[in-house]
């Protein structure tokens, strides 16, 4: 019930911020040189295994080698059936290696059956209701001189801005990530690859 609120409060967030956003767009080249500093996955493979458009997120997820630690949390949180929902979703996704940079008693006690709802807070916070390809993230980044806020499932915000020819995720607290790979398109939404884990206030 809690996640189905916060999935229909930051929807209608996300709703008016982009009817704000039309009145002042950016100016194309503007959003053009942000749009290519995103890499693009185009939906061949992620960590060596194809991804399918017609598949939801959990089931293309599930088949990237390089994701089974995201998958093996979203499983332990519960979360697997809402995200093979109809969505859409907006998901940033941390790789392996990403988890492996948490500390392992951090990662250890949020795994853990006791740590169930602080992991579902740390999951949720990397979903964005909607589909927000890279188009849309770079042009949010454009129109807000530099940097984007938005509003996670969680409830609490994601910051993005560029950091030279990369796009940047800041989180709460000092979390940061980059997105490595965008636009793996999903039938419920889309997933960028991220090399770090954003954490919300816990």
């Amino acid at each position: 019930m809690r996640l189905t609120v916060h999935l229909m409060a930051a929807t209608a967030i996300l709703g008016l911020t982009a009817c704000q956003s039309e009145e002042a767009a950016p100016a194309e080249d503007t959003a053009m040189a942000a749009t290519e500093a995103v890499p693009t996955a185009g939906n061949s493979t992620v960590g060596g295994a194809e991804m399918f458009a017609d598949k939801p997120i959990t089931e293309n997820a599930a088949a990237a080698p390089n994701l089974t630690t995201l998958v093996t949390a979203v499983t332990q949180a519960g979360l697997a059936e809402t995200l093979a929902g109809p969505g859409p979703f907006t998901v940033f996704a941390p790789t392996n290696d990403a988890f492996a940079k948490v500390p392992k008693a951090t990662l250890d006690g949020l795994m853990a059956p006791a740590g169930k709802d602080s992991l579902t807070k740390v999951l949720t916070y990397h979903v964005v209701p909607g589909t927000m390809n890279a188009a849309a993230l770079t042009a949010a980044i454009a129109e807000g001189n530099g940097t984007a806020k938005l509003t996670t499932v969680e409830g609490e915000e994601l910051t993005a801005t560029l950091d030279g020819d990369r796009v940047k995720i800041a989180g709460m607290g000092g979390s940061v990530a980059y997105v490595t790979q965008a636009d793996v398109m999903q039938s419920n939404g889309v997933v960028h690859v991220i090399d770090g884990v954003l954490t919300p206030t816990l």
